[in-house]
């Protein structure tokens, strides 16, 4: 019998991709679920940029590009950090991926070297600390705090960096809390590294998804960094498989190896697709999306505390929020499964975010509609009087 590589073994589950297939299978028996579970925007791609593929398709457009992308779409990149965040950038020094995934993929393969640690937050999403194990590294957990809105601070990094450390990897708005990291705080992060001859590689897929002051890219602090990003979430196109790396200029030799030999090239047509999401008309879409999903957000903050559901640290971007359910006497898992089970609503255990907290919180997704969410919260009322009516009935007797 054939035996898997050591590192499947360590790879570590996504349960937000078990909860998808449990509601899938009630949606299958007839019944109308509501999934606040995964992270994919209800919106899909504009029509004009629907419209620029399918010129981009009868034009033949679809072989092979360069490895690094086609110029067109890195300089379209480099100007929307310049004017949208404030970063100043070559477009030398971006280059196209297979979605965020490829970008952290050659990130860590250029970076990670075997028996390497690397830092991540604890919670942060599940899924990254794959793609450091795939390049032969281990990742670090860092308990994080409600009070430091569940992000790293400079003085995890003096606690917790040991002789195999070698970077970190962090997200600013993070998955699954939501939250940013306050500028000085990271700019205090970024020098903590840098002291110890380390590296950060900063996760900004969400950069463009937020609701209360502009953010500026983690470039605008320091240079010499690993971001990446991707076209699926502000721009929402998940199933169209497109990020970006920005590397220092550095490093681009290698990580263009490394790109040209394990994906030869993002998805062309794609890349030419993507040309349009830069366009005025289409960034104002885009814009009034990004206004949708605070609507969103500041619906479920108040309809939340007046269930009980606590949120420690209030989201300020992306489409999460992270929320304490000890009040109502179950852990994340069993919250989880009979929300799905009892109320057909979908949300995602804390579990899958590390330990720390991992039995007392659960994510909950608002990249749904305002009326299902609506409807959700309606649902979420009922379970959740059942819950404390539960926990109630099997409190201690005080005598």
């Amino acid at each position: 019998m054939l035996q898997a590589a050591e590192r499947t073994e360590r790879t570590v589950p996504f349960y937000a991709v078990e909860v998808l297939k449990q509601a899938q299978a009630l949606a299958a028996q007839g019944h109308d679920v509501i999934s606040l579970g995964i992270g994919e925007p209800d919106f899909t791609a504009p029509t004009r940029v629907l419209e620029t593929l399918r010129r981009a398709a009868d034009a033949g457009l679809s072989g092979y590009t360069a490895p690094a992308g086609i110029p067109a779409l890195r300089e379209a990149i480099a100007h929307y950090y310049q004017t949208q965040f404030g970063a100043t950038i070559d477009p030398a020094r971006i280059l196209i991926t297979a979605g965020a995934s490829g970008a952290l993929m050659l990130a860590a393969l250029v970076l990670v070297n075997p028996g390497d640690e690397i830092l991540m937050p604890d919670p942060s999403y599940p899924a990254n600390r794959n793609f450091v194990t795939a390049a032969g590294g281990t990742t670090r957990l860092v308990p994080t705090t409600a009070e430091n809105r569940f992000q790293l601070q400079a003085d995890d990094i003096a606690t917790y960096w040991g002789p195999h450390t070698r970077g970190v990897l962090i997200a600013s708005p993070s998955n699954p809390t939501g939250t940013s990291m306050p500028r000085e705080a990271l700019r205090a992060l970024i020098a903590a590294v840098r002291t110890r001859g380390g590296y950060v590689i900063m996760d900004e897929i969400y950069l463009g998804l937020y609701y209360d002051e502009a953010p500026q890219s983690a470039l605008t602090l320091d240079d010499d960094l690993l971001v990446i990003n991707s076209f699926s979430k502000y721009f929402h196109m998940t199933g169209w498989r497109l990020g970006w790396l920005i590397a220092p200029a550095n490093l681009m030799p290698a990580v263009e190896r490394l790109a040209a030999s394990l994906v030869i090239c993002a998805p062309a047509l794609a890349q030419h697709a993507a040309l349009s999401c830069f366009e005025p008309e289409v960034m104002h879409i885009y814009e009034q999306r990004r206004l949708s999903f605070k609507e969103r957000r500041d619906y479920l903050l108040p309809a939340f505390a007046h269930m009980g559901l606590q949120v420690p640290a209030a989201p300020d971007g992306a489409f999460y929020i992270f929320a304490d359910i000890r009040n109502f006497g179950v852990d994340g898992a069993t919250f989880c499964r009979r929300l799905l089970n009892e109320a057909h609503v979908a949300a995602v255990p804390g579990l899958d975010f590390g330990e720390a907290h991992a039995r007392h919180t659960v994510r909950f997704s608002y990249a749904t509609g305002l009326d299902r969410l609506k409807e959700a919260t309606s649902r979420m009322e009922g379970f959740l009087d059942h819950l404390r009516s539960e926990a109630g009935s099997m409190a201690p007797d005080p005598a």
